[in-house]
């Protein structure tokens, strides 16, 4: 089926408190797989990425058989990915300075940075609020533009934080809610802290890093295709012009690179506001995606530190509607998207969209294999 692709540039009047008031433009994605017809007929989805991989690297992968959003077009859906401030090819405030990256990891962008650095935005850069406030700008163009009232959501990791939050306060924009890996803190703040909340702007990844979160999560044997490594770690440097131009240089000449991504503080997502009103699981029907492995969105041991203790099956829990599933993917981990059971995570969201169940069931908590086979978890 042919694709059709646009980059578009939303406009939206910023409530990130480093450029508040500011007029601003998110970058978003389409890949158009719908078929002709009328407009109104069209099924369109927005993928939203997580805390540290911008939506392309995550969702748009230009590599063999990655490319998720991709997937779901050539499937006939009118597909949109964003980036949200702090991330990607949106705008990032306050994030060009690399002595606004956390303090504990301004070795990785020396140079340009010479020296530990004080800060010179000395706050966290995004909040729950702002992130909410950017889906809705989106998930509003994209109903005008393509002339539906409602937006099936997917998400990865932290974008949890914010789909999740907006599906509950808007439900009548939300037609699913398809979590992979979800954040979420069964006890973590339900009310905002004062802001602008004291901190730094700006974390960064490093591919030694990369490397290391990811290798802590292969537990099987091809888990991951050789290779993937460097094309994640491309992917996350071709959406990152100035990140790329940080860190030591080689005997080659070139800068070991940086993927900046922003520091955010979040409330309003725990087990008792994913239970508010009946509508995850009620209006909005919800499917929870994650990998047996998966240590980022299960921390592993218990943080003590509520905010940042996380559980993906306290999330399918706290849902107090009866439309809610649990997928465990066997053989994989919180980098799911860039392993090798990417091609059954694709296919099980696309059946997902079109029939909002799994194994025929709308409720439940199920295992998948290798091979794509579904069955009930034991």
């Amino acid at each position: 089926m042919a694709i059709t692709t646009t980059d578009h540039s939303v406009p939206h009047t910023s409530t990130v408190p480093a450029n508040a008031g500011e007029k601003v433009e998110l970058f978003v994605r389409e890949h158009d797989g719908a078929p002709s017809g009328p407009p109104a007929n069209r099924k369109v989805v927005l993928m939203l990425h997580g805390r540290s991989v911008p939506v392309l690297a995550g969702f748009d992968l230009q590599h063999t058989s990655y490319g998720w959003a991709k997937a779901i077009a050539q499937a006939g859906y009118d597909v949109f990915m964003m980036d949200l401030q702090g991330s990607g090819r949106s705008p990032r405030p306050r994030m060009e300075d690399p002595c606004n990256v956390n303090p504990s990891q301004q070795s990785a962008v020396t140079p340009p940075l010479t020296g530990s650095r004080t800060p010179s935005y000395p706050y966290v850069l995004n909040n729950s609020q702002s992130d909410q406030d950017e889906v809705s700008t989106v998930v509003e163009y994209i109903c005008t533009k393509r002339s539906v009232s409602k937006v099936a959501f997917i998400g990865w990791s932290a974008a949890a934080f914010a789909m999740g939050p907006y599906a509950i306060k808007h439900p009548g924009r939300v037609e699913s809610l398809f979590l992979l890996a979800p954040i979420f803190p069964p006890l973590g703040p339900s009310n905002p802290p004062t802001l602008p909340a004291p901190g730094f702007p700006t974390h960064v990844l490093t591919r030694t890093g990369l490397d290391q979160a990811w290798q802590k999560e292969l537990k099987c044997t091809g888990q991951r295709e050789p290779g993937m490594l460097d094309v994640a770690w491309g992917a996350l440097m071709d959406n990152d012009p100035i990140g790329r131009t940080w860190g030591k240089i080689d005997s080659s000449g070139h800068p070991a690179g940086a993927s900046r991504y922003r520091n955010f503080v979040s409330w309003g997502w725990n087990k008792t506001t994913a239970g508010q009103g009946g509508v995850l699981g009620g209006s909005v029907p919800a499917l929870i995606v994650h990998g047996e492995h998966d240590q980022t969105a299960n921390t592993t041991p218990p943080n003590p530190n509520p905010a940042l203790d996380f559980h993906v099956p306290a999330l399918y829990d706290a849902i107090t509607g009866t439309h809610k599933l649990l997928v465990t993917m066997k053989c994989a981990g919180h980098s799911m998207p860039w392993e090798s059971q990417h091609k059954n995570l694709h296919n099980l969201s696309k059946h997902w969209l079109q029939h909002t169940r799994v194994d025929g069931k709308t409720e439940g908590r199920f295992e998948m294999d290798q091979n794509g086979n579904i069955s009930p978890a034991p």
